[in-house]
């Protein structure tokens, strides 16, 4: 099983900038696709942007821009470095990995807030 932990979360104002984080612990023989989703109270949990092993990544429109993703495999960590933060971008943050051991499976982590507020 793997255990993913999610960290940087917090409370920051319009137009300021965050970093989140998500370790992955556990037995695993690789994991091929790491990402962010958000959720925002009332509506369905979103894509934010995700990154391949290889490196590639996609990003949702709405953050193009302003938010990098990026990973470092020998930690088995992904990051979100989130700038020019907009209220809008208020959610609870997920770390997902696409994980394989034996058979490919998905596992979340539980979650971090984020919340954007003068």
């Amino acid at each position: 099983q793997v255990q993913l932990v999610e960290s940087g979360g917090g409370l920051v104002q319009p137009g300021g900038s965050l970093r989140l984080s998500c370790a992955a612990s556990g037995r695993f023989f690789s994991i091929n696709t790491m990402g962010w989703y958000r959720q925002a109270p009332g509506k369905q949990r979103e894509l934010v942007a995700k990154v391949i092993s290889g490196g590639g990544s996609n990003y949702a429109d709405s953050v193009k821009g302003r938010f990098t993703i990026s990973r470092d495999n020998a930690k088995n960590t992904v990051y979100l470095e989130m700038n020019s933060l907009k209220p809008e971008d208020t959610a609870k943050y997920y770390c997902n990995a696409e994980v394989y051991y034996g058979e490919h499976y998905d596992t979340w982590g539980q979650g971090t807030q984020v919340t954007v507020s003068s």
